[in-house]
């Protein structure tokens, strides 16, 4: 198995996969993926891989029937390689940890969009147990829960752009706190 980050061509073909085997519970595609697997590292209590893989494809009876062997095997390399990745980023090289935000072009203007990537890193969070998660922490689980639970949506669109730009430049140090105070590697 490769190390280091994936390549633009290696995230591609994981959001493709996970388009071909998309159901109306699976994750959207590899920023979401992205979150998911930060969350699955960070969490306080080690998430076994029989709870997280299925929740990639929305549970145990929503596995996908894989074209080829080939196909799975890959699909699980750049998996493995993406997690190392993260984990060696957080544990390792903190600043160089950034969050697989998906980018919408719209009339010329790039904006990013971090949704998918909170939404996945809440679900990574429901996958484990949190409940040991400091008071000092839970700051940080919100601001990444503000853009990862349909509940804050209301709260979102009150959001000045000013105050909404701030919330979201929040997220990375979030993400690397949250780490920080439970690496699992």
């Amino acid at each position: 198995m490769q190390q280091g980050p994936l390549t633009e061509e290696q995230l591609e073909w994981l959001d493709d996969v996970l388009m071909k085997y998309s159901t109306e519970d699976s994750l959207v595609d590899a920023s979401e993926l992205d979150g998911m697997l930060t969350a699955i590292v960070s969490a306080p209590v080690e998430v076994p891989p029989g709870a997280w893989l299925p929740a990639i494809w929305g549970g145990d009876d929503q596995m996908p029937e894989w074209e080829s062997e080939e196909e799975f095997r890959r699909f699980h390399d750049l998996l493995s390689q993406h997690m190392n990745d993260i984990v060696d980023r957080l544990s390792g090289y903190p600043d160089q940890f950034e969050p697989l935000f998906g980018i919408n072009t719209v009339n010329d203007e790039d904006y990013t969009v971090v949704e998918e990537w909170c939404f996945g890193y809440m679900k990574g969070v429901d996958l484990g147990d949190w409940s040991s998660l400091s008071a000092s922490q839970e700051p940080a689980l919100l601001i990444i829960a503000l853009h990862g639970r349909e509940e804050n949506f209301e709260r979102l669109e009150k959001l000045t752009v000013e105050e909404y730009e701030i919330s979201v430049e929040a997220i990375r140090p979030a993400a690397v706190s949250l780490y920080s105070k439970h690496p699992l590697h």
